[in-house]
């Protein structure tokens, strides 16, 4: 279970770090207290956010900056000694849909990783996830670029996260509204699946676990 208190939909308003503490570290205490078998994970990319979630019963951080949002986060996380999900995006929230230009999308993401990778090993962070970041700093074929090569990322031998759920890619493509992208979701979680993705981020949990159940069947 993924929870954040900062939006980074294309846009989105600033949060205060004060605001982003008080809206997550309650919940993810009252969550863990009530289902102490989930594993809970912060969505964050700011490193006191981080460390004061983790203490109160978060397992993993998301960072959708990779670790750019604050200097300090590299850091915490190797401290906490957590799973660390890091995610590619160029600018923030506000200013990421003007970022999209790239010499070698795929290539420039490799070596993006790469270099993290070596950063955040060299600090200590031993559990590495890599997230690709659909539709951030990307546009719409450019998202379906990424994914149609998304088994490129596997030479990273780390873990890889998708996050498509019901994102424009999806709904703008299929000429549809966001409530209709169940099914184009799906199809594009089931095609990451095919390409190596480990963890789906997802808004529809039963329809992803049984999208799932059946690519296991067939791998």
């Amino acid at each position: 279970i993924d929870i954040g208190g900062y939006s980074s939909r294309p846009g989105a308003a600033e949060v205060s770090e004060e605001e982003e503490k008080q809206r997550v570290v309650q919940t993810v205490a009252t969550v863990a207290e009530r289902f102490p078998e989930a594993l809970l994970s912060v969505d964050t990319f700011r490193a006191a956010v981080a460390r004061e979630a983790a203490e109160a019963g978060a397992s993993m951080v998301n960072d959708i900056s990779g670790g750019a949002g604050d200097e300090m986060m590299v850091r915490t996380v190797a401290e906490l000694s957590v799973p660390y999900v890091l995610m590619h995006m160029r600018g923030t929230p506000q200013t990421m849909p003007t970022l999209t230009q790239y010499d070698d999308l795929v290539v420039d993401l490799i070596d993006y990783f790469q270099e993290k990778l070596n950063t955040l090993r060299a600090a200590g962070v031993k559990d590495i996830v890599i997230d690709p970041g659909f539709g951030f700093a990307k546009t719409i074929d450019q998202n379906f670029t990424l994914l149609s090569h998304l088994d490129a990322f596997r030479m990273l031998g780390v873990p890889i996260l998708a996050g498509l759920s019901r994102k424009s890619t999806i709904y703008r493509t299929l000429g549809v509204g966001p409530d209709e992208a169940l099914n184009g979701t799906t199809v594009l979680n089931t095609v990451a699946l095919s390409k190596g993705a480990s963890i789906l981020r997802v808004h529809d949990v039963r329809e992803a676990v049984q999208a799932v159940q059946l690519m296991q069947h067939i791998v």
